[in-house]
């Protein structure tokens, strides 16, 4: 069985790798042969201690991933993705991939505003100031040609901190109040943990990307549902995220969603017009981390 720590799988990912292995993966979601079972959500024995579990098999991977999130431990955040061997039945792999798994989740929302923001999308808005918000930026700024970064944050000493962290990695933010910074943006990004909409849905221009990356439980939630009624809505797995993903607020009936990876092979059409409003919504699929994972192995 091979092994890879979480300082291995670490210092071999990168935005290049994370992006490639998402867009394969998300092609594979919307291949029949695939499939993505439904996530178990549990906790520890103290509720507050979440962990979910992700499983899948596409025509030549199947496996698992563990999420963890320990509000009073350090990181919080924990993955761990398990390869089978499928001709024996046994663990091939195991994966440590804490980092790697917010690589993983900006890479999938990246491939997807690569496909659906404008060519000329230079102003990204993002809400939150946690974990995940900082590889959002890099990885949209890599796909769109960003020129500033809104940052909406509840706390702003969090806030001003979250900068220090951008302009680390050579990107500069400005702290804006929700109002403005959804006004002026081309993309927006939520990445928090909210249970109600962040903001109002007739803030969001014609033409905006916005993507909904926090929602992977009941009762998340962080988009208007009016803003569901302007906008062309896609996902990486429509059943999933109609029950865990942000378009379980949408009304029943309503829609059509989209899988993303039918817009990649060209069997579904994505913006089809400067003024579309798009919406993405990223529950996180388990094939997605089998494919980083196997791609970590490859370069390993």
């Amino acid at each position: 069985m091979r092994f890879l720590s979480e300082a291995d799988s670490a210092a071999l990912i990168d935005e290049e790798l994370a992006f490639a292995a998402a867009r394969e993966a998300l092609i594979a979601a919307v291949d029949d042969r695939a499939e993505v079972f439904p996530a178990v959500l549990a906790h520890g024995s103290d509720p507050r201690n979440r962990f979910t579990v992700k499983s899948a098999a596409s025509t030549g991977l199947a496996g698992l991933k563990v999420g963890s999130y320990w509000p009073a431990a350090e990181p919080r955040h924990n993955s761990i993705v398990l390869l089978f061997d499928q001709a024996a039945g046994r663990i091939a792999a195991v994966v440590e991939a804490g980092v790697v798994n917010a690589y993983r989740t900006a890479a999938a929302d990246a491939v997807a505003a690569d496909a659906l923001a404008r060519p000329d999308a230079a102003t990204l808005t993002v809400f939150g100031t946690g974990h995940q918000a900082l590889y959002e930026c890099a990885a949209l700024s890599r796909v769109r040609p960003v020129k500033s970064i809104l940052v909406v944050a509840r706390s702003p000493q969090r806030g001003e901190e979250f900068l220090a962290r951008l302009a680390g990695r050579g990107l500069a933010g400005t702290l804006t109040p929700a109002r403005e910074a959804c006004l002026a943006a081309d993309v927006i990004v939520t990445a928090t943990t909210a249970t109600a909409p962040l903001f109002d849905a007739a803030w969001v221009r014609p033409g905006t990307h916005v993507a909904s990356m926090g929602s992977d439980a009941a009762g998340k939630q962080e988009l208007p549902p009016a803003l569901f009624e302007r906008a062309r809505l896609f996902c990486d797995l429509p059943a999933q995220s109609r029950r865990i993903g942000e378009f379980q607020h949408l009304a029943d009936g309503a829609g059509p969603l989209t899988a993303i990876g039918d817009v990649l092979t060209g069997r579904a059409e994505g913006r089809r017009d400067p003024a579309d409003i798009t919406v993405f919504d990223s529950s996180g699929i388990a094939l997605q981390d089998l494919f980083i994972a196997d791609a970590l192995l490859r370069r390993a």
